[in-house]
């Protein structure tokens, strides 16, 4: 059996993760990365997504993370996140009013001056991956 690597998810306000897991697998700006024990070194920006890893007994487990940084080395993978919560600490409920929210904001007429479409689009897209994240348990 190969050597499990420590996975610590950290936001401004908290550590969200700190354990051993078999491997872990993040959404990377330019594409979903994975991690096994021994990876070469490397540095990279995260984009929404959802963090999949699998714990040293072997259970699947799931992040929704929002932007940051990932850095891997041989024994250890840290995350630095935007925001970040483990699948069932996700308030499903709050995900899908905001969900709601941002598409009625989406959906208004583009002219108008008053609307953040970008901003919109960023918060549906955070309330799709929460949603889905809090769906898989």
């Amino acid at each position: 059996m190969a050597a499990n690597i420590h996975l610590e998810v950290v936001t401004p306000e908290k550590i969200v993760v700190s354990e051993e897991a078999q491997i872990v697998a993040s959404p990377g700006s330019m594409g979903e990365f994975g991690v096994l024990s021994g990876h070469t070194p490397f540095l990279t920006t995260l984009k929404t997504g959802m963090i999949r890893y699998t714990d040293a007994s072997g259970k699947e487990n799931y992040v929704f993370v929002s932007g940051g940084f990932a850095e891997a080395l041989p024994g250890k993978v840290t995350v630095l996140a935007e925001s970040a919560e483990k699948s069932n600490d996700i308030d499903v409920k709050r995900a899908k009013e905001a969900f709601e929210r941002a598409e009625k904001r989406l959906a208004e007429d583009r002219t108008r001056e008053d609307i953040d479409f970008a901003r919109a689009r960023a918060s549906l897209e955070r309330a799709t991956v929460r949603i889905r994240v809090a769906g898989i348990n």
